[in-house]
C-alpha cells in the first residue's frame, strides 16, 4: 500500500526590490568623434534603455535602465523633478507618477523632455545648448505624423542633434534575431508584439513593414497587472494595501505562465492534490507578538480576578447611581405631595401636568413604587458589601412606558457567578503567519491569458491569435504560407513560460491540414529592441546612409518627415488642401482677337469648385 505524503507547499515572498540612483556616467574617449557616436535611446512606455552604439567593453548592454516615469509635486522646481531610478519606490508617489506615452504614443512632450535630459546628462553629455550626437529613437509602429513632429522639433530646435533616426522598435528586435540566426535579407514574417500598454501585429513583406495590415490589440502587461490586482482585492478584503500594483508586476514576472490549453488547464486545478502542489504561497510581512500568545495558566487566573474585580466596582458604582436617581425622584414626588396637603392646589395641579399625571392617585402610586425600589437597592447595596467572592455580571433596567413620568427599576443586577472555564482545555492556536499569506492559485493563468481573451477583464475586442488571423486572412495562400514560416515573438510581455507552445497550438488549429509554420521567441524579449537598433546604428553610419534625418531635412521637409529604413515605419506625406471659396458659375465667355490684340488670348471657361489642391499650378497666357 503506498503511503500518501502531503505535498509540499511553496512558500514564497515579495522581493519589493527598491532601485538605487543611477551614475553619472563620464564620456567615453572612443566617443569623442568628429562625427560623433549615435546615442541609442529604447524608448519604451515601461522603461527606457539608453547606450552607445559602439563596439568594445563597456559598451555590450545599454548604460541606463529605469522606469519610464516623472515625478513631480504641483508647483515643484523642474530640478525637483524625480526621475525613474531616482524614486526608490513607485508606491508612495504613485498618485504623483506621469509618463510621457497614452497607450504606446508619445503625447506629453513636457515629461519626454525630463526623459532625454536625464539620458543626456547621466550619458555624460556635459555641451551646453546643443548634443553633438546623432539619436536613434524607437517608436510605436505607425506612428502619427504629429506626434513625430512633435518629438523632430524637440531633439532638433532643443537639443540642437545633428541627426535623428526613427525604427520601430519589434522590427529592432525582428532584424537583430535574425542576423544573430544568420539569416539573408529580406525576410519575410510576422511579428507578435506585446508590451506594457498594447501589443500589435505587424506583418513584415520582403524586408519592409505592411502598414497596412498592422493591427493593434489594447491588452497588454499594465492590463494583466490590474486584473491581478482586483482578482486579489476581491480575494483578500483584509490586504488591500499590501495588493500593490508593483507586487503584482512582480508577480506576473516572477509566478505567472501561459496555458497551452486553458480550460484543460482549469479543470487540472479542480484537483486538491494539483492546486496544493501548484499554488503559490505568497508571504506577507507581519509581526508574530500576539498580545497574549504565550501566557500561563497562573497569570491567566490573575487576570480573571482581576476582570472579576473590576466587575464588581462597576456594579457597585451603578448600584449607588441607581439609588440616588430613585432617592431624588422620590423627593420631587414628594415635594409636589405636600402642596396638596398644604392646599395649593393650582401649583399642585401644574406641578401634575408638568409631570405628566392625571390625578393625586396616580402620584401616590408612583410614590409607593419608587419607595420600595428605594428599599430594595439600599438592603442590596448592604449585602453586596458584606458578600465576598460574588459577583454581579448585569443589571436589569425596565423603565416605565414613554408617557408616564417616572423610570421605576423593577430589578437590579443579579448576582451571579461567571462560569470557571477549565484550565486544562488546550485552546486553538491562531496561525498568523498563514493569516498573512495570499494563495495565489488559478491567478497564476488567469492574468496572462486576458492576452488571448480580452473579454475576461470586460474588454470587446479580438485576441491576439484571433487578430492574427485576421490579418492572414487579407493575403494570398501563398503569403500566409510565408508569413506563418516565420512568426516571431518579442516584447516583454512575451516573456510567461509557455507562450511560445500556446502560440503554436493556436497557429495549429488555425492552420489548414497539414500545413507548416515555425514560431520563434526573441532570445531577449525586452532588450533585443535596443541591441537591434545598435546594430543597425553601426551598419549605417550617420550621413552616409538612408534612414537619418538631417537638421536640413528637417528644415526643408517639416518635423514629420522620415527617412526609410528596413526597421522603420513607412512615410506617407500629408496632402494639404486649402478651401477655396466657391463661386457662382458663370457662362463660357469666349473673345475674338483683333488685329492688335495680342494672340494669347484663348477661350476660359470658369468652373464652380470648392477647393483646389496646393500642388496644382496656375497658367498664365
Amino acid at each position: 500500500m503506498a503511503s500518501s505524503e502531503p505535498p509540499v507547499c511553496q512558500i514564497f515572498s515579495f522581493q519589493d526590490s527598491k532601485t538605487s540612483p543611477d551614475p553619472i556616467f563620464e564620456l567615453p574617449a572612443q566617443c569623442l568623434t568628429q562625427t560623433g557616436v549615435p546615442i541609442v535611446v529604447d524608448n519604451g512606455s515601461f522603461q527606457t534603455r539608453a547606450g552607445w552604439a559602439s563596439t568594445g567593453a563597456g559598451f555590450e548592454s545599454p548604460r541606463l535602465l529605469f522606469r519610464s516615469v516623472a515625478a513631480r509635486s504641483r508647483g515643484a522646481a523642474r530640478s525637483e523633478t524625480q526621475i525613474g531610478n531616482d524614486i526608490p519606490n513607485l508606491e508612495p508617489l504613485r498618485w504623483l507618477l506621469k509618463s510621457q506615452f497614452d497607450r504606446n504614443v508619445v503625447v506629453n512632450l513636457e515629461i519626454q523632455e525630463l526623459i532625454f535630459d536625464y539620458v543626456f546628462t547621466h550619458l555624460g553629455i556635459t555641451s551646453e545648448g546643443s548634443v553633438e550626437h546623432p539619436v536613434v529613437l524607437t517608436e510605436a509602429p505607425c506612428n502619427p505624423l504629429h506626434c513625430r513632429q512633435m518629438m523632430s522639433e524637440l531633439l532638433f530646435e532643443c537639443y540642437r542633434v545633428p541627426y535623428v533616426s526613427y525604427g520601430v522598435d519589434s522590427l529592432y528586435s525582428f532584424y537583430h534575431n535574425h542576423s544573430q540566426r544568420r539569416l539573408q535579407p529580406p525576410h519575410t514574417g510576422i511579428i507578435l508584439s506585446s508590451g506594457y500598454h498594447s501589443s500589435h501585429i505587424l506583418p513584415v513583406v520582403n524586408g519592409r513593414l505592411d502598414a497596412v495590415n498592422c493591427k493593434r490589440v489594447n491588452v497588454a502587461g499594465s492590463q494583466a497587472a490590474s486584473y491581478l490586482q482586483r482578482l486579489l482585492q476581491l480575494k483578500y478584503p483584509g490586504h488591500l494595501a499590501a495588493i500593490t500594483l508593483s507586487r503584482m508586476e512582480e508577480l506576473l514576472h516572477e509566478h505567472s505562465y501561459t496555458a497551452v490549453d486553458y480550460h484543460e488547464e482549469l479543470e487540472k486545478w479542480r484537483s486538491p492534490e494539483f492546486y496544493e502542489r501548484e499554488v503559490h504561497r505568497i508571504q506577507l510581512p507581519f509581526s508574530s507578538k500576539v498580545p497574549g500568545g504565550c501566557v500561563s495558566v497562573e497569570e491567566r487566573q490573575e487576570r480573571r480576578a482581576q476582570q472579576l474585580r473590576r466587575l464588581q466596582e462597576i456594579n457597585a458604582r451603578r448600584r449607588e447611581e441607581k439609588l440616588q436617581q430613585d432617592q431624588e425622584r422620590l423627593d420631587r414626588l414628594m415635594a409636589v405631595q405636600e402642596l396638596l396637603e398644604d392646599g395649593l392646589l393650582d401649583q399642585f395641579h401644574k406641578s401634575l401636568v408638568h409631570l405628566n399625571m392625571d390625578s393625586a392617585e396616580e402620584l401616590q402610586s408612583y410614590i409607593n413604587k419608587l419607595q420600595l425600589a428605594v428599599e430594595q437597592g439600599r438592603q442590596k447595596l448592604l449585602h453586596s458589601d458584606g458578600a465576598e467572592g460574588r459577583t454581579e455580571v448585569s443589571e436589569l433596567e425596565q423603565p416605565m412606558d414613554e408617557g408616564d413620568g417616572v423610570v421605576l427599576m423593577d430589578s437590579d443586577f443579579p448576582e451571579d457567578t461567571l462560569p470557571e472555564k477549565p484550565t486544562n482545555v488546550v485552546q486553538p492556536v491562531f496561525n498568523m503567519a498563514e493569516y498573512h499569506q495570499l494563495f495565489v492559485g488559478t491567478e497564476r493563468l488567469r492574468c496572462p491569458e486576458i492576452l488571448f481573451q480580452p473579454s475576461l477583464t470586460g474588454e470587446d475586442q479580438m485576441g491576439l491569435m484571433e487578430t492574427l488571423q485576421y490579418v492572414l486572412a487579407r493575403y494570398t495562400p501563398e503569403q500566409q504560407e510565408a508569413l506563418v514560416s516565420n512568426v516571431f515573438l518579442t516584447g516583454g510581455n512575451m516573456q510567461y513560460p509557455g507562450m511560445k507552445e500556446r502560440v503554436e497550438r493556436e497557429l495549429l488549429a488555425m492552420r489548414p491540414f497539414q500545413s507548416q509554420f515555425k514560431v520563434t521567441m526573441a532570445t531577449r524579449p525586452a532588450l533585443d529592441s535596443w541591441f537591434g537598433a545598435r546594430d543597425w546604428a553601426l551598419e549605417h553610419p550617420a550621413g552616409g546612409s538612408e534612414g537619418w534625418i538631417s537638421r536640413q531635412e528637417y528644415e526643408e521637409k517639416g518635423g514629420e518627415y522620415l527617412s526609410e529604413h528596413c526597421a522603420s515605419n513607412g512615410f506617407l506625406p500629408m496632402k494639404i488642401v486649402k478651401p477655396v471659396l466657391a463661386r457662382p458659375a458663370e457662362p463660357p465667355v469666349t473673345s475674338q482677337t483683333s488685329a492688335g490684340a495680342s494672340p494669347a488670348v484663348a477661350t476660359v471657361t470658369s468652373t464652380p469648385s470648392s477647393s483646389v489642391a496646393a500642388d496644382v499650378t496656375m497658367v498664365t497666357s
